[in-house]
């Protein structure tokens, strides 16, 4: 598949991720997806809204079996690639978890405004 620009403008994709991190392979497939998005074309933008159990996933210092992939590394390196990741605020705050423990990259919305406006600005709006 050949991505390209329409209308001359860079082409979003927002993702939202609502699973936890480990235990089915719904935000690993997701982060594959992302990668493969942007290695596709120069002209993608891809956002990464984590929600509900999904927000540990930014969580620095994960330890997964070793038989496991680690989604940690590979949030990493999405980020690196220009990925921008929002975790949301409600979602963390309900865990126990607050910005000190987040990888490097990954940031707190300030509320849902932040999806929508994501959602709005996207052309396409996939969720996992």
């Amino acid at each position: 598949m050949i991505l390209h620009w329409r209308n001359n403008l860079l082409q979003t994709i927002t993702i939202i991720i609502q699973s936890a991190p480990y235990g089915d392979e719904r935000v690993y497939n997701a982060f594959r997806l992302s990668r493969a998005l942007i290695s596709a074309s120069i002209a993608m933008k891809v956002n990464i809204f984590l929600t509900g159990d999904a927000v540990s996933t930014a969580k620095k210092g994960q330890k997964p079996p070793k038989e496991y992939y680690n989604l940690e590394n590979m949030l990493i390196d999405l980020i690196k690639k220009g990925v921008k990741v929002v975790v949301c605020r409600t979602c963390i705050g309900a865990r126990g978890l607050n910005q000190s423990e987040l990888i490097e990259g990954a940031m707190i919305g300030t509320t849902l405004g932040d999806l929508a406006k994501w959602v709005m600005e996207s052309q396409k709006v996939l969720s996992f």
